[in-house]
């Protein structure tokens, strides 16, 4: 297991040990080649993270299991990073309510730092585990909750501390990094460690490392989501209708659901205050806005089973 010693010599030393900080001699004259070389190479370079996730996939398969068993019960989706791994989170978190109608503080982005963080560099954040502790606190953090730490060393302080801490407190916990071997890894119940090997510049893990993030973090919130009832299919029927284009949206995923015209889908959406998964049951099972709304109360949110459970 990777040792998180601040001294710099260690860290020296730690740094040279990591898969994603290693040197490509290969690509020392990098800088010397034609611009559409270069692209080349890193198009080439990108091409084999998706090969690198698919050897994880049934240790995310495990904690998307786990994970969406807690929220099930309640519980949130909390996401800890330092850096572009904390950006990574607070991006994914962000998307999910637009995505999946989700309340802003069921899935959640935890950076170094702060919001401040987000666009400019926090001095020693990463490096704090007193920070970590401090951001769960101020969450109140339940045994429902999942803390997902995220660091593509593997060895930052304020990603594991978040984990451990989380883990003394009974929450669940993953450990995403990009290195075999990671203190991040063996500090959570579910490991996933998508080694995608040196990057393009050296040290630069926003580059490969953190695509390989941000895929994993795809599947985890997503596939959460689908297991919750969150989709119809794979249609977007927890959509939030906050502007025109997903009003439209809105409109388009019923007609998708049902087959119905226009007319129909404008009076199923007006009954049911533009909620997209009410409209669909009221269209498909007949029902009224106020029944569909019980319905899908009864069934967990599942729309699959409120159709099921509808009067025929």
């Amino acid at each position: 297991m990777t040792s998180t010693s601040n001294n710099p010599r260690d860290l020296q030393a730690q740094l040279e040990s990591l898969t994603t900080e290693a040197f490509r001699p290969d690509l020392a004259d990098i800088d010397q080649l034609p611009t559409l070389d270069i692209a080349r190479l890193m198009n080439g370079e990108d091409a084999t993270v998706p090969a690198a996730v698919a050897r994880r996939l049934p240790e995310i398969a495990a904690a998307i299991d786990a994970i969406a068993g807690r929220m099930a019960d309640g519980g949130r989706l909390i996401y800890a990073g330092a850096g572009t791994a904390g950006r990574l989170g607070v991006l994914d978190a962000s998307e999910c309510p637009p995505t999946f109608n989700t309340d802003p503080d069921e899935v959640v982005g935890l950076i170094a730092g702060g919001p401040e963080a987000m666009v400019t560099s926090v001095e020693g954040a990463e490096d704090s585990a007193e920070f970590a502790r401090a951001d769960l606190d101020a969450l109140t953090l339940t045994p429902a909750d999942t803390v997902v730490g995220i660091s593509a060393s593997g060895r930052t302080p304020y990603a594991i501390a978040a984990v451990q801490h989380a883990r003394e407190l009974g929450a669940l916990t993953v450990g995403l990094s990009c290195n075999a071997g990671s203190a991040l890894g063996a500090a959570a119940e579910h490991g996933i460690e998508v080694v995608v090997g040196p990057e393009l510049v050296t040290g630069s893990t926003r580059l490969k490392a953190g695509t390989a993030q941000k895929l994993v973090l795809n599947m985890l919130s997503t596939i959460t989501m689908i297991r919750l009832g969150k989709t119809y299919g794979n249609l977007m029927v927890d959509v939030r209708a906050s502007n025109e284009k997903l009003r439209a949206r809105s409109r388009r995923i019923v007609a998708l659901a049902t087959g119905a015209g226009d007319e129909e889908i404008e009076r199923a959406l007006a009954a049911t205050d533009g909620e997209v998964k009410n409209a669909i049951l009221t269209v498909l099972a007949g029902v009224d806005g106020p029944t569909a709304a019980r319905l899908l109360e009864e069934s967990g949110g599942h729309l699959r089973a409120a159709l099921a459970a509808a009067p025929r």
